[in-house]
């Protein structure tokens, strides 16, 4: 004969688990089902993979199965290579005008007063006084997501305005770059001035003897690139960081030739002596200090 525990499986599935019957048996309790708490998890953008928030947080946005270094932002960039409590901001309240009353989908003004609201940031570069393992340093960092970390009058105002400090201070200059839209089309020619006016001012902190080393992330594209970004007296790249002028398939479209496996990445460009080095994220703040101890700075 078949016990009665046999059975049990195959009662319970009449009876939904979010339902169970009380000691009263012409009363059911009713009880919601407890769901998973949203944001517990993220999806790495390389592999597709599932990871514990908390675990990308701990390995400062590093896929643990594929090694992809995803988007984090200028603050969270500032938290991991500086000294904990050391950052001074510069130029906070500059803002972008509005030269050419441009407009597309949208106006210019509202784009970026839709791009403030979203990343808490006045302008896509963030600059400031700081302390790599106690070592002083001038910092700027480019944020991707304000307007695709494009550059304007003003970033190009506060990293010139970086570069002069560094000069002033005799500071070791640190710039780390995003950005998948290089000058901002938004503001013409006042945008393209920006990238001589960076590179004037690199120019001059290169006659001081400072020291410039510049960090590309994924992606560092168009004006960026073609300046300031590529400029540094040391570049360090990311892992598998799209880093270039045009993108490949923009020139793939125009050129109509096949271009080579792995075409723009940061291990490309380092096989063809673009940068010096490729550093992971996790390595970043030792690797700079480093550098700024063997340059004697």
């Amino acid at each position: 004969m078949e016990s009665a525990w046999g059975l049990f499986p195959v009662i319970l599935c009449f009876f939904p688990m979010n339902h169970i019957m009380s000691n009263d048996a012409d009363k059911v309790v009713t009880y919601k089902k407890r769901g998973v708490p949203e944001g517990l998890w993220v999806r790495c953008p390389g592999c597709q993979a599932t990871i514990f928030r908390k675990e990308a947080e701990r390995r400062l946005g590093v896929c643990p199965d594929c090694d992809y270094h995803w988007y984090v932002s200028a603050a969270d960039r500032i938290r991991q290579v500086l000294d904990e409590g050391t950052f001074e901001e510069w130029d906070a309240n500059l803002i972008p005008g509005d030269p050419l009353a441009f407009f597309d989908r949208k106006s210019y003004k509202d784009r970026v007063r839709e791009d403030q609201k979203l990343t808490g940031l006045k302008e896509a570069a963030v600059s400031g006084l700081g302390r790599v393992r106690a070592r002083r340093v001038a910092i700027a960092v480019t944020d991707s997501r304000f307007i695709m970390g494009s550059m304007g009058s003003v970033v190009g105002e506060k990293l010139t305005r970086a570069v002069e400090r560094a000069i002033e201070e005799s500071l070791p200059l640190i710039i780390i770059s995003g950005s998948g839209g290089g000058a901002r089309m938004h503001e013409g020619i006042f945008s393209l001035m920006q990238m001589a006016k960076v590179s004037a001012a690199l120019a001059r902190f290169h006659q001081a003897k400072g020291l410039y080393i510049s960090v590309l992330t994924n992606p560092t594209m168009g004006g960026v690139a073609a300046s300031f970004a590529s400029l540094g007296d040391l570049v360090f790249a990311e892992p598998k960081a799209l880093i270039g002028f045009a993108g490949p398939r923009t020139i793939k479209a125009t050129m109509r030739i096949e271009l080579p496996q792995g075409f723009q990445t940061s291990e490309f460009l380092l096989e063809h002596g673009f940068i010096d080095r490729i550093v992971r994220r996790q390595d970043l703040k030792s690797e700079l200090a480093r550098a700024i101890d063997y340059c004697g700075k």
